[in-house]
């Protein structure tokens, strides 16, 4: 097939997958859809395999896994045959491959000529899919059955026919139904609207021609992936990091850990090494794994990539069973995120090994915040979720952006306005922290806090990591600051906790929620005059700290800063 064909249908895919995306966004019910953008649409070939990378990166991996389980149980199986119309369901960690169950996925296939030739599909956040605490999203939950409804892949439409019996279902396990129904309605039409266009595309060039450039497309991504790596010197690299704690052994932390080799245009990534699997609900599946992988590896190879599920030729695994890295039903999965962060870290760190041009300290992970209003604001939930940023650490020729979505993460801040004019709360501080960043030649970013007040009753439920281990620097920089989670500040009852959990609180009660800091990169003696003296003529940098961490009088290179 020629390039110029191959190269039209790639661009009408991409385009595609931006309409279901804006779509989906516009008709989204709940703040999960509308600031936090959890959710991805994608296209996939016959197989399930993704064809343009969706804007949510780590939702990528998980639909190979999907598609190939609903062929496993419906290709002529005894559960039936998949059928043109059919749309599908899962939240399933094990039997999907889902990230945790607050995520739903929605997959239909593609016909033509009576052959399957490819399948549209979404996934994205519901507000809440029962469970044990509101949000589903527990900090502290030690099997899956505590984090809501499990549903491994079935049908939810079949032969063009809504099944009305399986969404009664998924709405009586919800504390927010109308929010869930909403989201569940809109996200099966966005899907099914990818199903269609596809099928026009099949109608327009032909499904042989469709089939061959999604073939193409997925080989292209794969050569180059080759290709870069050959690039890299031949070897072998290991890293660790721990995991503060498992939200149930609060003193144990739990070790990360992967060992990548480079050889002849190939990697392999082992995760063997990683702790047991965890009680608590930080365990991941290998989707999530794989969704670090590649993202760490582009970042380290450079932004010339073009990601689909071709690159899976190029890399192989290794995984042990009963690992946090590799976890075994029933174990929970739930606050899976910060993990995946964590891990990240990780294997950055092992690739800075390869291509040392391309490293990058310790970023500042996320963290999630769940508020159940007794009331809440007339006309709306009574379900506040927040997914809260941090900041990058400092790498090779630049410092670390602060107060922003990290790696994998895919928030926007929250602005206050939305926040006190959706929910009774009170936003008292706003603000980053000085000093919060690794000093390094290139520093890291600086962290932010938010001070909320509790204007009625609620249960907050804060999921969170680096309050014990934080962000390391990388190449002699340091360590950037932990994140905080203080419950009533300035009162005598005033109480730091240090693990994720699950707190009642008062109206009139206020909490402070800092994220950590990034990690510094390089000797922090090597950092320009310059470059110190405008951080402390920002405010991101205090002069205490200018002369302790960087060694530096600021009387003439303070003023030429703030006067150039």
């Amino acid at each position: 097939m020629d390039a110029i064909t191959v190269q039209i249908l790639r661009n009408k895919v991409a385009s595609l997958v931006d309409e279901m995306h804006y779509h989906f966004y516009r008709s989204g019910y709940s703040s999960i859809i509308r600031e936090s953008r959890d959710f991805s649409c994608v296209i996939l070939d016959r197989e399930g395999r993704l064809i343009v990378a969706p804007p949510m990166f780590f939702h990528a991996p998980v639909y190979r896994h999907l598609v190939g389980r609903i062929r496993a149980l419906y290709d002529g199986g005894e559960n039936g045959a998949i059928q043109d119309g059919d749309v599908f369901v899962s939240n399933h960690p094990y039997e999907g491959g889902l990230p945790h169950v607050s995520d739903m996925a929605f997959v239909a296939p593609v016909f033509s000529g009576g052959e399957i030739v490819a399948f549209a599909g979404s996934i994205a956040h519901k507000a809440d899919v029962g469970g044990t605490v509101p949000g589903s999203t527990s900090a502290n939950a030690t099997e899956m059955y505590q984090e809501g409804l499990l549903l491994p892949p079935l049908k939810i439409h079949a032969s063009g026919q809504s099944l009305p019996d399986v969404e009664r279902l998924i709405l009586a396990n919800s504390r927010q139904p109308e929010l869930v129904r909403g989201d569940v309605r809109a996200q099966i039409a966005i899907t099914k609207m990818g199903a269609a266009r596809v099928a026009e595309l099949c109608e327009r060039f032909g499904s042989d021609t469709l089939t061959t450039a999604f073939a193409a497309i997925l080989k292209g991504a794969a050569d180059e992936l080759r290709a870069a790596l050959a690039a890299l010197p031949a070897g072998t690299a290991s890293a660790e990091g721990l995991f503060d704690s498992d939200g149930i052994d609060v003193d144990k932390p739990v070790r990360l850990a992967v060992t990548i080799t480079v050889k002849d245009g190939s990697a392999h990534f082992d995760f063997s090494d990683s702790g047991p699997q965890a009680r608590g609900p930080i365990n991941l599946r290998p989707p999530m794994v794989e969704a670090c992988v590649f993202y760490s590896l582009l970042g380290s190879l450079g932004p010339h990539l073009h990601f689909n599920d071709g690159m899976r030729d190029v890399l192989t695994f290794t995984y042990a069973p009963r690992t946090v890295t590799n976890s075994e039903a029933p174990a929970p999965v739930s606050n899976y995120q910060m993990t995946n962060l964590k891990l990240v870290d990780v294997i950055i760190e092992a690739l800075a090994h390869f291509n040392p041009g391309r490293a990058a300290a310790n970023a500042g992970s996320s963290s999630a915040l769940g508020i159940l209003w007794s009331r809440g604001r007339q006309g709306q939930s009574n379900l506040q979720y927040e997914i809260m940023g941090s900041a990058y650490g400092g790498g090779m020729g630049h410092d670390g952006a602060s107060a922003t979505a990290t790696h994998l993460s895919n928030l926007h801040i929250t602005p206050i306005e939305i926040l006190e004019s959706e929910n009774p709360c009170r936003i008292r501080r706003f603000e980053l922290v000085a000093d919060s960043g690794g000093a390094g030649q290139w520093r890291g970013g600086l962290s932010y806090q938010r001070e909320y007040e509790l204007l009625e009753d609620a249960v907050v439920i804060r999921r969170f990591d680096r309050a014990r281990h934080a962000p390391n620097g990388l190449n002699g920089g340091a360590a950037g600051s932990r994140s905080r989670f203080v419950l009533r500040p300035g009162t005598d009852a005033q109480h730091e906790a240090t693990q994720s959990g699950r707190f009642e609180l008062k109206a009139g009660d206020r909490f402070v929620l800092q994220s950590a800091g990034g990690g510094g990169f390089g000797d922090p003696a090597r950092r320009s005059p310059a470059a110190v003296a405008a951080d402390v003529a920002e405010g991101y940098v205090s002069a205490t700290a200018a002369r302790e961490q960087y060694g530096q009088s600021l009387s003439s290179s303070f003023d030429n800063a703030r006067h150039p």
